[in-house]
């Protein structure tokens, strides 16, 4: 089985090559804040002649937005608007230009109704304050050398690494993983390389293969469990962390920071201040991001089926009570890892309806409740008096869902409604019951 993986690893750049990246991020933006000026007054100029009354067929010809055309535009003026650009490496500027076609296609199918999820805006120019550093290489020499303390890319040389590269390095030599591109990437001050890689993997089977799992997710408690697993608690990352960049953000507002109402720069303590408070923020999300792998990684590697719920995060953000906690959880990034994890280890998972009562169901009768509040925390069933925690019952129905549609029996079935198909047009009995006219 192919797959297409990412191995990312620290990099420890000496000062010379740190100017060098910052040289190659720089030429990216460069390209990419020419190229969306080109696009802007091709677009303008088209809206003027529009209000004069030309007609669409004598309109100022569209540029065209792909990331081909572009870079062919890019070659005839290179040497009028960047003199300087044999010093960096041509994958760059084609960094800038596809960045810039891509966000140009997401903004037109989003306008259309193509692209799910929230409305993408008009590209806007990227400055140097803002834009992260970021370099993405698909051609040249992208290697892995033997010390494996070492990466080579294209026109930067030869970069010391962190950690040792001896994952990749050894697939590679094994011949079971090929380096498709690499994307060189500052966060929170360091420099970090990650490489594309079509992987070879044998196929697995999880551990239990025909055990079935239901995930219930939450808030005071990260997973609850169907088969009496101990629950994952929320470790709540950042609620832990409040304190601390409550005096980091204190600290960074003493300092002269930047004003570009009068130009003023910031001074070097307010430097200082604000990537202690970076480092804060990037260690919260490294903790939270650990967490979940642990988690999804060890569901889909023992059960052969895994249910969750399909969670309206973004509603439960809006809750202004709830949203901090919703988003430090990472509901969405569960999902996120499970729905490969599964496929890697040749499992499955099964996304539960988002209209399921998977709370309001008593797990022994089947009996719906009409309104269970989220405050209480024990389900009681008036109807055979079972009484459970709320989550655990919860998980228990997502697993019977899951039962119940492989054995095809029990009142559920896959739209909910005790019928696995829509009732036809003609009506419910099919075309013996129907009477022609």
């Amino acid at each position: 089985m192919i797959v297409t993986r990412a191995y990312r690893f620290a990099l420890d750049p000496a000062p010379g090559q740190v100017g060098a990246l910052l040289r190659h991020a720089g030429a990216a933006r460069v390209a990419f804040n020419w190229g969306l000026a080109r696009v802007k007054a091709n677009l303008s100029q088209r809206e003027a002649e529009r209000s004069y009354g030309i007609a669409e067929d004598e309109l100022t010809p569209s540029v065209s937005w792909s990331m081909y055309s572009m870079r062919k535009a890019w070659n005839e003026v290179k040497d009028d608007v960047a003199p300087w650009w044999a010093e960096c490496s041509k994958e760059a500027y084609a960094t800038g230009l596809d960045r810039l076609a891509t966000s140009l296609k997401n903004w037109q199918d989003s306008k259309k109704g193509k692209r799910k999820g929230l409305r993408m805006g008009f590209p806007r120019f990227r400055t140097k304050a803002k834009a992260v550093p970021s370099i993405r290489f698909t051609t040249g020499t992208i290697r892995l050398e033997e010390s494996r303390k070492h990466v080579t890319l294209p026109v930067l040389g030869t970069i010391r690494t962190h950690e040792s590269t001896r994952k990749l390095h050894r697939r590679i030599v094994n011949g079971t993983a090929t380096v498709k591109s690499a994307t060189v990437r500052r966060e929170a001050g360091r420099w970090f390389v990650s490489f594309t890689v079509e992987v070879e993997r044998a196929e697995r089977a999880p551990t239990r293969p025909d055990a079935v799992i239901g995930v219930d997710l939450g808030i005071k408690t990260l997973a609850v469990f169907s088969d009496g697993r101990p629950a994952a608690a929320n470790p709540r990352h950042y609620d832990t962390a409040r304190r601390k960049l409550g005096c980091l953000a204190r600290r960074v507002s003493r300092r002269q920071g930047p004003d570009r109402r009068t130009g003023q720069a910031p001074s070097n303590r307010w430097h200082r201040a604000n990537e202690a408070r970076n480092r804060v923020h990037y260690r919260t999300a490294n903790l939270r991001r650990d967490a979940l792998h642990k988690l999804t990684t060890s569901l889909a590697r023992e059960y052969g089926t895994v249910v969750v719920e399909d969670l309206n995060v973004a509603g439960m953000l809006k809750n202004r009570r709830l949203a901090r906690v919703v988003a430090d959880t990472g509901f969405g990034e569960v999902r996120r890892q499970l729905t490969y994890k599964t496929q890697w280890n040749g499992g499955h998972l099964e996304v539960a309806d988002r209209w399921f009562p998977s709370s309001k169901r008593c797990s022994g009768c089947q009996a719906v409740k009409p309104k269970l509040p989220l405050r209480v925390r024990m389900y009681v069933c008036e109807n055979c008096g079972l009484v459970l925690d709320r989550d655990e019952n919860a998980a228990l129905n997502l697993a019977a869902l899951v039962k119940r549609h492989v054995a095809g029996s029990g009142p559920e079935t896959r739209n909910g409604r005790g019928a696995d198909r829509k009732t036809p047009p003609r009506g419910a009995g099919g075309s013996e019951a129907s009477t022609p006219h």
